[in-house]
């Protein structure tokens, strides 16, 4: 019978590896086999790893935009026609906006509704005009007095009127002699003409560096 598994790995020392017996030869070689696998990983492998990683999540990110935009093709027609019925939208509004020239006709208009209703006027008192981007806002502290009836059909002769006039903070009181005093801020609104929306823009870019 041949050596014992054992006895193989004896006496190894001063011998050539071609010389040691089966046993110690193949596992020698096979612990040579791991080390050069493990360095391989470490070395080179494990890099290409994650470069593979990086590429499947650009890749999963190349398909969700391609089905994004695919999806926006599909839908261009009916963005087309939403775009057109905004832009319809925006220039009927900004018909109801008068222009700076306009507003003297306008503030007529609401004294009118008030007057033409047999209304009483206590005070009518434009305040200070805020200037947003493309529009500006005139609030009008106005107090009138009159009769509930009269009252009511004011508010309705504005909410009637072509302008935009918006009526806020409504609060109203009784008087000794029966009738009600209404105290309102009402809200016009006219469009900034092209110089101001220049002047708009230039003071949200702020001072020049």
């Amino acid at each position: 019978m041949g050596e014992s598994f054992g006895s193989q790995f004896r006496d190894l020392n001063g011998l050539h590896p071609g010389l040691w017996p089966i046993a110690p030869r193949l596992a020698t070689a096979f612990a040579v086999l791991v080390v050069v696998l493990g360095l391989g990983w470490y070395l080179q492998w494990d890099g290409q790893m994650e470069a593979i990683d990086a590429g499947k999540a650009e890749e999963v990110k190349l398909k969700n935009d391609y089905k994004q935009k695919l999806t926006q093709a599909v839908n261009l027609d009916a963005l087309k026609d939403q775009r057109k019925l905004v832009l319809q939208y925006v220039a009927t509004m900004e018909k109801q906006l008068p222009s700076e020239a306009e507003m003297a006709a306008l503030l007529a208009d609401i004294n009118q509704a008030a007057t033409g209703r047999g209304l009483q006027f206590e005070s009518f008192t434009p305040g200070t005009v805020f200037v947003k981007d493309y529009y500006a806002e005139l609030p009008i502290a106005i107090k009138i007095s009159g009769s509930y009836h009269d009252l009511g059909q004011f508010v309705a002769d504005i909410a009637k009127l072509p302008r935009i006039v918006t009526l806020n903070n409504l609060g109203m009181t009784a008087l000794k002699d029966g009738g009600l005093a209404l105290e309102v801020t009402a809200k016009t609104f006219r469009y900034l003409n092209k110089d101001e929306v220049m002047t708009q823009a230039n003071l949200k870019k702020g001072p020049k560096k």
